[in-house]
């Protein structure tokens, strides 16, 4: 049972950006040993109450109200103190994994880095623990990830990371900001598993902010909801899923993808892949021989139709991104690949350019795709200033109205920056992006990972009416199996690099064939969107 005594406490905490308030009033308690979930749309205020209330916004926000860990007045709080509490007492998963690990430093010396800060270890004794962190969150080949970049990881494997050095110090508190937005199924369940044991273990408490509510269901002790800022409701999560007080958490619990895509009537195959594969050189250590190459794909064969979605699901490192990049031209790869007919993987140059107006991409971390020091006009414009050169400034700007309009963003938000928009906010900047090209092909690299059902629920719905007026081909690349369900025609399974099946959605997902996309299905729970 919880502490009488709560770990966490805000009393009223309320945020403002200038004269725009984004958090109003907002109290609640969490309690060693158990898990309050923070849930609500993208951009309810979710993040930046759990950012405000750990002295984490930039100097421009205005933060006002009481908070407290334990006895201790987080507000009276000098620099140096914050810097001895956040890793130590105060464990945190940010959202976007890329963007929270340096990328000039290997994983060993990021984790090692927490572990020197606040436990005095180095060398051995602190590769020997980051080695254990890294097991304890199911990381396989722990030896060999220690040396790697943050680029060489998958999105999921950059998150179990990030976990790995927010428990690295047995903090009092763990705030877990989506943990398990970039994994797939599975290990989600393992993860969160591990989250709960080590709650038990530490007497831990959680502030788990999540858009999934079937995480929310099965892994959180109470709930929070929130919207637009404000708070909604808050109790035990058996008694606001089963009777909800607020019309909003009536709509939440309601929001599923739903429905199928149009029928492919094309016979026609926009792409075609044959025998794609990719490999990698392994780092070499000093005086030792180069260990043989790392397969990430091995060879694949696929086609896809026009006006078709493909679904490429798996496990985090089973080479579903590296497949994508490798059909952009975005990594080297072995094998032919065509598109309209035309082999890509022959161009070069000003030649692929060209060719790239018909292909575009949605990347997994929408924030570290977007460029900081630009607005969100000329991040959706760029592409099309780029290929074509003869547009007006009116009619780029007619354009760049007309995407944000299509992808469900405010119509004042074309002269703001990435950094004031939340990470589905983001995702749906990063869309249109791809949109405003009229391109023949998307690939979409998990596009709703970041974003609540509700949201989810209209971006697909967004995707199948653009795919049936423009007959785009898709090929999406998602761990969430009831959004491949209401978005893909055909799906390919990977595993280690290697496809395991494929085929028709529907069929292939009621009765899988192989022993791994049972396990997938079974994780996902398909049966309760049935």
């Amino acid at each position: 049972m919880p502490d009488s005594q709560p770990l966490l406490r805000l009393d009223k905490l309320s945020i403002a950006f200038g004269d725009k308030p984004v958090l109003q009033e907002l109290s609640l308690e969490v309690h060693r040993g158990e898990t309050l979930a923070l849930v609500g749309e993208s951009g309810s205020g979710k993040s930046v109450s759990a950012l405000g209330a750990m002295n984490l916004l930039p100097d421009n926000a205005q933060v006002s109200g009481g908070r407290w860990l334990g006895e201790t007045d987080l507000a009276a709080l000098k620099k140096r103190q914050w810097q001895s509490l956040l890793g130590r007492r105060v464990g945190f998963v940010f959202q976007e994994p890329m963007t929270s690990l340096n990328p000039l430093h290997t994983i060993a010396k990021q984790i090692g880095e927490t572990l020197r800060l606040h436990q005095g270890l180095s060398g051995r004794a602190a590769r020997e623990r980051s080695r254990k962190l890294l097991e304890q969150v199911k990381l396989p080949r722990p030896d060999e990830l220690l040396d790697a970049w943050p680029h060489q990881l998958s999105g999921g494997q950059r998150q179990r990371v990030m976990i790995a050095m927010a428990i690295a110090n047995d903090p009092e508190l763990l705030i877990a900001d989506e943990p398990t937005t970039a994994l797939d199924v599975t290990v989600q369940q393992d993860i969160l598993a591990l989250l709960a044991e080590l709650r038990e273990r530490h007497g831990m408490g959680m502030l788990f902010i999540t858009h999934d509510l079937n995480l929310v269901r099965r892994h959180a002790d109470r709930v929070c909801v929130l919207y637009n800022g404000q708070e909604q409701e808050t109790g035990p999560v058996d008694d606001v899923f089963s009777s909800p007080r607020s019309a909003y958490t009536r709509t939440l619990l309601d929001a599923e993808p739903t429905g199928r895509p149009a029928p492919v009537t094309s016979t026609a195959r926009l792409l075609e892949a044959r025998g794609v594969s990719v490999s990698f050189q392994r780092s070499k250590r000093l005086f030792a021989k180069r260990p043989p190459a790392f397969e990430a794909v091995k060879p694949i064969d696929l086609h896809l139709a026009p006006g078709e979605t493909l679904g490429i699901v798996g496990e985090s490192g089973s080479g579903k991104t590296t497949l994508a990049m490798a059909l952009l031209r975005l990594v080297e790869s072995r094998g032919e690949i065509e598109l309209d007919g035309e082999r890509l993987d022959r161009l070069t140059g000003n030649a692929l350019r060209k060719r790239r107006r018909r292909i575009q991409v949605v990347f997994q971390d929408p924030y570290g795709s977007l460029s900081p020091r630009m607005p969100v006009s000329d991040i959706i414009s760029e592409g099309l200033r780029f290929h074509y050169p003869e547009l007006s400034e009116e009619e780029v700007a007619a354009r760049v109205t007309a995407a944000i309009k299509e992808v469900g963003l405010p119509s004042d938000c074309a002269a703001r920056y990435p950094h004031e928009f939340s990470g589905g906010q983001r995702q749906r900047i990063a869309v249109a992006r791809a949109l405003i090209l009229e391109p023949a092909l998307v690939v979409l690299d998990e596009p709703t990972s970041a974003l609540d059902r509700t949201v989810q629920k209209q971006l697909v719905e967004l995707l199948r009416d653009l795919q049936a007026r423009r007959g785009l081909s898709f090929l999406f690349i998602s761990h969430d199996l009831a959004v491949v369900r209401a978005m893909a025609h055909r799906v390919l399974v990977l595993k280690d690099g290697e496809l395991v099946e494929q085929g028709e959605c529907l069929p292939l997902l009621a009765e899988p064939t192989s022993a791994y996309t049972r396990a997938l299905v079974k994780a996902a729970g398909l049966s309760a969107y049935d």
